[in-house]
């Protein structure tokens, strides 16, 4: 058997390449999967945050600010903890993105306030004075999509099997639940006493107004996704 191989190099590269590509397959794939698993601490979104990334996306924030942090000392310094592939297993699509005109922003939840996001958000110059952020007046103004990303909340937890209303383990050894509502009024009521939260550490008194009307303007919503990337 051997003998015929090496008289035949198309047939001998051809075993080669299958067992290589066999013992690859039996060595990768496993770590794939394990390491694709969410990681303890990553919760699904809530309908607010959902809302908020949804702003996010629309705005272009992910064209100038990249989400992935590179296993790199120069990236840890000044990022926190580089990424893990689980804790992008809520995410659709992702959001990693490569250029970066702004920083990393997979972990600011851990560094900026809500208070400062709303100055930021509004007057990018007042906080950084070298930044070229352009400033987002009309977020304190739009109202969130409450609907669509209770939709998709529907979607990406019937066909994808997200917990919803599970109880999802934390670093902590404690667990957390992430709340679905029964129907899109349920979903509504959950937003808003989110948004109610976040407003208790803003300062523009037109989005508590709206807040306490139960509207939420678009930047309560962005606000409650940048404080969940941690």
């Amino acid at each position: 058997m051997f003998h015929w191989l090496e008289k035949n190099p198309f047939f001998f590269a051809v075993g080669v390449f299958v067992t290589i590509a066999f013992a690859g397959l039996i060595e990768i794939v496993p770590n794939f999967a394990q390491a694709s698993r969410p990681v303890i601490g990553t919760t699904p979104y809530s309908t607010l945050e959902l809302a908020g990334r949804h702003v996010y996306i629309k705005n272009s924030c992910n064209a100038c600010h990249s989400q992935l942090i590179r296993p790199f000392k120069s990236e840890t310094d000044r990022y926190g903890h580089y990424s893990l592939s689980g804790e992008y297993a809520y995410d659709r699509p992702f959001l990693w993105g490569s250029k970066r005109t702004g920083p990393d922003l997979m972990r600011v939840g851990n560094y900026r306030t809500t208070e400062w996001h709303e100055n930021h958000m509004k007057d990018p110059q007042s906080i950084v004075p070298t930044t070229i952020m352009p400033g987002y007046p009309w977020m304190f103004t739009n109202k969130a999509d409450i609907d669509t990303a209770y939709a998709e909340q529907l979607t990406i937890a019937n066909v994808f099997g997200v917990p919803y209303n599970k109880a999802v383990p934390m670093k902590d050894g404690s667990t957390k639940i992430v709340k679905m509502g029964k129907d899109l009024k349920d979903a509504q009521a959950l937003a808003l006493a989110e948004a109610q939260e976040v407003v208790k550490n803003m300062k523009d008194q037109d989005v508590k107004d709206a807040v306490a009307n139960g509207e939420i303007p678009e930047i309560v919503a962005l606000i409650a996704y940048l404080n969940s990337l941690k």
